[in-house]
């Protein structure tokens, strides 16, 4: 017997399951916790559920939000205009999140690891990202250059309990861009997320400190 395809309404019930249904009760009553849930399951559609089936539509943050608060039970009850007002909190609230990430120099620190988002409209940009819950900003740095270049400062030995960092708040952001000395120029960078970094090598040209 030929095995049923699933269709977007499958999937959906899937992620649903995956991201939602089963998270903690203290989770399921921030409208933020849950936001940041379906971001992790739109990502998931995304780069490896639509590679496996190229007729299932694209569906960028809103329009996926809005497809899951409509599909999911513990969600569906609300209104479309609660529905709307739900990912609109939740993206002033992304933009308040704390930003952690690493200036990564060579040992002579001429030389500095950026990289380049996966939009076309991306520019280049030290490796950060957004902090988790709980989650010290060390371990959050030394995570996100992991995903995005492949680099693991913890095995190199370049992360101290005393690492020197830079502290910048903008438009009521905060972030904090740990200092590491000693990357390797031949060091081979390779993002370990998809559809996140456009480029593998990201190069390589001075940017004194004081201006990060």
């Amino acid at each position: 017997m030929a095995e049923t395809k699933m269709q977007l309404v499958d999937w959906l019930d899937d992620l649903c399951v995956r991201f939602i249904i089963n998270l903690p009760q203290e989770e399921l009553e921030s409208v933020a916790r849950i936001c940041f849930q379906v971001e992790e399951a739109q990502w998931f559609y995304e780069d490896f559920i639509r590679p496996t089936d190229p007729s299932l539509p694209s569906l960028n943050l809103r329009d996926f939000c809005l497809r899951i608060f409509q599909h999911c039970p513990l969600l569906s009850t609300f209104s479309d205009s609660q529905h709307t007002a739900a990912y609109q909190e939740f993206l002033a609230y992304k933009t308040r999140v704390p930003v952690r990430g690493a200036i990564l120099l060579n040992h002579d620190m001429d030389q500095v690891v950026l990289v380049k988002g996966w939009k076309k409209s991306a520019t280049w940009s030290f490796p950060r990202g957004k902090i988790n819950k709980d989650e010290p900003d060390l371990d959050c740095a030394i995570r996100e250059v992991w995903e995005e270049t492949g680099y693991d400062i913890a095995t190199a030995g370049l992360a101290n309990d005393d690492q020197k960092y830079i502290d910048v708040t903008m438009r009521e952001q905060h972030l904090r861009m740990f200092v590491f000395r000693g990357v390797p120029l031949d060091t081979f960078f390779e993002p370990k997320t998809r559809k996140e970094i456009s480029v593998r090598l990201s190069t390589l040209q001075f940017i004194p400190l004081e201006t990060c």
